[in-house]
């Protein structure tokens, strides 16, 4: 990027579709043991879930990586939120994206909406992040 994103610029997006090993590794790093996210009978017949759950920090690190990815070495991330609103399982294909809301070119920071978004086009994590772009000459 070599110059500075306009409000509704798009960020690029991302699809994921994670297995039950990347599932199972997140997790393991993160010593994550419910068993939602690695025992598909205790999932399915008694947390009554259709799958393997797909962990709420995994979609905020995509989120993150989407943001990391377009800003490349032109920027830094800031700050990021997310809110997981709804599930998402195992066999699923997920999109990470954003758009740019507002730009402040004097300082160089932006606020970005993003979203993980299911196959079904619902925003199942919204998140919001700050960004600051380097300046030329600063």
């Amino acid at each position: 990027m070599t110059a500075l994103p306009k409000p509704g610029d798009s960020l690029p997006e991302r699809t994921h579709k994670p297995d039950n090993v990347q599932l199972f590794f997140y997790n393991a790093a993160l010593w994550n043991a419910h068993r939602i996210h690695f025992d598909l009978p205790y999932a399915t017949d008694v947390e009554g879930y259709p799958g393997l759950v797909i962990a709420g920090p995994l979609m905020g690190d995509w989120l993150g990586q989407c943001v990391d990815d377009w800003l490349g070495e032109n920027g830094v991330l800031l700050n990021l939120e997310y809110s997981n609103r709804g599930a998402a399982y195992i066999g699923e294909t997920l999109t990470a994206g954003g758009e740019v809301k507002t730009l402040d070119a004097a300082t160089g920071e932006a606020t970005l909406d993003l979203f993980i978004r299911n196959a079904a086009g619902a925003v199942i994590t919204p998140g919001k992040a700050l960004v600051r772009f380097a300046l030329a000459g600063a």
